[in-house]
């Protein structure tokens, strides 16, 4: 596990993670959140729908951004304090998303603020934000 502390993060160190996301995701996703929208899990009425196929939960690709700051950039003992999001454009079920964070500010009190954001396997930006994390103050792990 990746743990970076306050004094080590520097205006420009990125982190990121790859995942395609399956049918299985978003269903799994439904199932722990209860949002079984027909945008997501209706192929027959989604096919009427604006996108004229099934999309990926928005806030399932901001849970990836917090595997990215959980886990890589800040990444362990990180704690979130504030995150916006512009969902941009849709994730379809087999899109392979590149979830990244980016230090764009060391803010007072131990502060950090992040560029978060959401590419999709062509490159294309489909989801941005910036976020307010608390990183470790010092390391945990050994």
């Amino acid at each position: 596990m990746i743990e970076h502390t306050y004094e080590e993060l520097q205006v420009g160190d990125i982190g990121y993670i790859e995942k395609t996301i399956t049918e299985t995701d978003v269903y799994n996703y439904a199932g722990v959140t209860g949002d079984f929208s027909w945008l997501h899990v209706n192929e027959v009425r989604s096919n009427a729908g604006h996108y004229k196929t099934r999309i990926v939960h928005g806030l399932l690709l901001a849970g990836l951004l917090s595997t990215v700051v959980g886990n890589r950039m800040p990444g362990a003992g990180t704690v979130y304090e504030v995150q916006n999001l512009t969902f941009l454009k849709p994730c379809f079920i087999n899109d392979t998303i590149r979830a990244q964070t980016e230090v764009i500010e060391k803010m007072p009190r131990g502060r950090i603020k992040l560029r978060t954001s959401c590419y999709n396997q062509h490159e294309e930006l489909i989801l941005d934000g910036e976020a307010v994390v608390i990183p470790p103050r010092q390391h945990v792990i050994k």
